[in-house]
């Protein structure tokens, strides 16, 4: 039996320790890009380089991930969580700390390389974990508080690196040493039900293939692809562009108002467990393409920035809705000891999603505007409402839930 299952049934879902741990990681996942930019003009003036040339930060951080994130998954399946987590979490935090006292900006990309193949594994892992500690309900339930702290982290690590930044470029490099003790305590504190692993290589991989093919998992993966598609491509790629334009916004006005879309998202899957109970996971992800669609429609007819802050909220809704959903929905589907490898394939789709993002929906901008690229990505939103009608099965959410290992294996 899991350690959800034998846990305090007292004591609320957020108080387990073992989901306290799977937070920090989802905080460490988002902090290696989110925590370092405000840094970018400084570190620019200080080694006399062009914002193309900073802009590699991000880069070489994030290029390991392309190529071991199916590697690592896999190896959390056939090795287990904790022994692939561990070591990733102290890569990280201490390459982190090693790029705070770097004055070399070569030194400096090829400790942050390092770094993105700490970084890897956590994306993934986050997600493998609660999808192995818990079931039905509180699945969803722990879901959706992750989903909150991401968000949250995603907004306040820009402020929190700023203000280090003030003191010297290189201090907000120095909150990924927090990883170190996050290590330890995965190490000795964390209970997690490791998958069991008596088939051979190919046995496992062709098991693994037979799940992520499923045409329910196809679509899921395709709805994350397309969901993150639109942030990165319209949202987070166009949105300043249309402030600055329309409204001759500031960097900090445009800042506080892209923040707003984030708080909205952590509020929304905070409640996340409480919705499941009147409506589907089904139902709230075609809520959620409807939101898109209807947020996207609207950014580029309001009329002020502030009345602007009426479709990026819904749009954050939307986002709350979506991501815990089909995260619950793709553990679900995947049995534990396939499951490392699922959330890889999954982590691939949403970098696809990042990447294609911005070329698809800039060819859109050369030639209708900012206007056409919002427009065409809530097209694309209308698409995701008709493939979550037709891919996703509802389903019933189990009495208790809490996670048996046995009763999580096909």
């Amino acid at each position: 039996m899991s350690p959800a299952a034998t846990r305090n049934g007292s004591r609320p879902l957020y108080r387990d320790p073992n989901l306290l741990i799977v937070l920090g990681v989802t905080l460490m996942a988002v902090m290696g890009v989110a925590s370092v930019t405000p840094a970018f003009p400084r570190i620019g003036r200080a080694f006399n380089l062009s914002s193309q040339a900073v802009a590699n930060l991000i880069t070489v951080f994030t290029l390991p991930g392309v190529f071991l994130t199916p590697v690592l998954g896999v190896l959390a399946d056939r090795w287990g969580r904790v022994r692939i987590l561990f070591p990733s979490l102290i890569i990280f935090g201490l390459a982190g700390g090693a790029c705070s006292l770097t004055r070399d900006f070569d030194l400096l990309l090829a400790l942050r390389f390092v770094q993105g193949i700490g970084a890897a594994a956590l994306s993934v892992l986050y997600i493998t974990l609660i999808g192995d500690l818990y079931t039905g309900q509180e699945r969803t339930t722990a879901m959706g508080y992750n989903a909150s702290v991401l968000s949250v982290g995603t907004a306040g690590y820009p402020a929190i690196g700023g203000a280090l930044a003030t003191l010297g470029w290189h201090y907000p490099f120095a909150l990924s040493v927090l990883a170190v003790p996050l290590g330890i305590a995965v190490l000795f504190t964390l209970e997690n039900p490791e998958p069991r692993q008596d088939q051979g290589l190919r046995t496992y991989l062709f098991a693994a293939w037979e799940s992520i093919r499923d045409p329910q998992a196809v679509g899921l993966f395709g709805l994350s692809l397309l969901t993150f598609l639109i942030i990165y491509g319209a949202y987070l790629t166009y949105l300043p562009f249309l402030m600055e334009e329309a409204f001759q916004s500031s960097p900090f006005v445009i800042g506080v108002t892209m923040s707003a879309m984030s708080l909205a998202t952590a509020a929304t899957s905070a409640l996340l467990g409480r919705l499941v109970n009147a409506w589907s996971e089904k139902t709230l992800l075609q809520v959620s393409c409807i939101f898109y669609a209807l947020a996207l429609l609207a950014i580029p007819r309001f009329p002020s920035v502030w009345s602007l802050w009426i479709p990026v909220i819904l749009l954050g809704i939307a986002q709350g809705l979506s991501i815990p959903n089909l995260q619950t929905l793709m553990a679900g589907l995947a049995p534990i000891e396939h499951r490392g490898a699922f959330m890889a394939v999954n982590g691939v789709s949403l970098r696809l999603g990042q990447t294609l993002g911005p070329p698809l929906l800039g060819a859109v901008f050369g030639v209708w505007g900012v206007k056409g690229a919002f427009y065409a990505a809530a097209v694309v939103a209308a698409g995701m409402f008709l493939l979550t009608t037709v891919i996703v099965e509802r389903r019933e959410a189990d009495g208790n839930g809490r996670a048996e290992v046995a009763g999580d294996l096909p």
